[in-house]
């Protein structure tokens, strides 16, 4: 019986239509005519929005100039935040001190810089850095001491103060989110009634209701005499605050780690707070992780809650400037430049969110 030797093609690949752009573009644009109608229209109305944005913000906007008689008026007046730039930026902080702030901002952006990229594989000295020393160095920094002139909160503002804001609420918000969230899981009663009612009664309250108490109803109940900054109050308020919703965020990574885990631990002979710290929080951190940026983006533009306390952070600089006799009816541009600059950092830290997600991917997921 003669065997027959048949030869095999080579396969060949998909059909350009069906791949690539091109295979994405019909597939999800123009599958079928209705779904070509609803594209072109889409397209139709971006197209429009995007030209009219673009000619208002860029084309047909001044930026030279230092008085509002340099805008023509067919376009954005940027001179407007040009000519108040120092002050949206630092608030009232004297100009000749200002290079402390800059300091201050290219020592964290270094420290940030070490512990969240892999340049140095052991984080335990930048972190030490980050954590630690550099908190120090900017309160003499920025307060004053060691030679440096004192410079009194009430002159802090601006994005200088958002960033205060927010980075000490985020700095504290998480450890006390996680103390708070393993005492409301602990056997011992006392503690977990504590941590329940001090998360209930947080979280059942506006922010503006924990920054008003803080800042007015507070110093009612201190030794006559006895007072504390309004920044300060500002920063233990909001600390708080975060760190109640932040409690149940880790709470929730907490309760999705299956109890075999715990036990495995056990079974090796881990205390609790060995398996804890090495087990069961790290991968629970994981899982929260979209939730606790979030929690942090949530926090970083309610830091504009603190002109109800009389503190002025960067959208009320803006505000404050937009009733000037001088830049009267420019508040548009006003609040899209606070638009863009909070999109800046919150766009950013979700960035770093997808990408820290997709570096501690184990598999897990399908």
């Amino acid at each position: 019986m003669a065997i027959v030797k048949t030869e095999r093609h080579p396969e060949l690949p998909p059909p350009v239509s069906q791949t690539g752009v091109i295979g994405w573009l019909r597939q999800n644009l123009f599958s079928n005519w209705w779904n070509t109608i609803l594209t072109l229209v889409s397209l139709y109305v971006v197209w429009e929005a995007m030209s009219a944005l673009i000619g208002y913000t860029i084309i047909n906007a001044n930026f030279a100039g230092t008085t509002r008689e340099d805008c023509t008026g067919t376009g954005a007046c940027w001179v407007f935040i040009k000519a108040r730039f120092g002050q949206n930026m630092y608030g009232f902080y004297p100009e000749a001190e200002r290079w402390r702030i800059n300091v201050g901002y290219v020592l964290g952006a270094v420290g940030l810089f070490l512990v969240l990229s892999d340049v140095i594989k052991d984080k335990k000295w930048p972190a030490v850095f980050l954590f630690v020393v550099y908190p120090i160095l900017c309160y003499f920094l920025f307060y004053g001491g060691f030679g440096l002139p004192k410079v009194e909160t009430s002159e802090w503002g601006g994005l200088f103060l958002t960033l205060v804001l927010a980075s000490v609420s985020i700095f504290v918000a998480l450890p006390l989110g996680i103390v708070l969230a393993l005492g409301r899981r602990s056997d011992m009663p006392v503690v977990r009634m504590v941590c329940v009612g001090f998360i209930e009664l947080i979280r059942g309250v506006p922010l503006i209701t924990v920054l008003f108490m803080a800042s007015v109803m507070l110093p009612l109940f201190l030794p006559e005499g006895m007072n504390f900054d309004k920044l300060i109050r500002a920063l233990v308020g909001m600390s708080l605050f975060s760190a109640a919703y932040m409690a149940e965020v880790i709470r929730g990574g907490l309760q999705a780690i299956p109890k075999g885990q715990m036990e495995a631990a056990k079974s090796l002979g881990l205390g609790y707070w060995q398996a804890m710290g090495l087990i069961i929080l790290p991968q629970a951190l994981k899982i929260s992780i979209p939730a606790i940026v979030n929690t942090f983006i949530g926090l970083f533009k309610d830091t504009t809650l603190v002109i109800i306390i009389g503190l002025l952070d960067l959208l009320s600089v803006i505000k404050s400037g937009t009733t000037d006799k001088n830049w009267l009816g420019l508040a548009t541009e006003g609040y899209v430049f606070v638009a863009a600059v909070f999109w800046v950092f919150c766009f950013g830290m979700s960035r770093y969110s997808i990408w820290l997600e997709n570096k501690l991917h184990t598999g897990h997921k399908r």
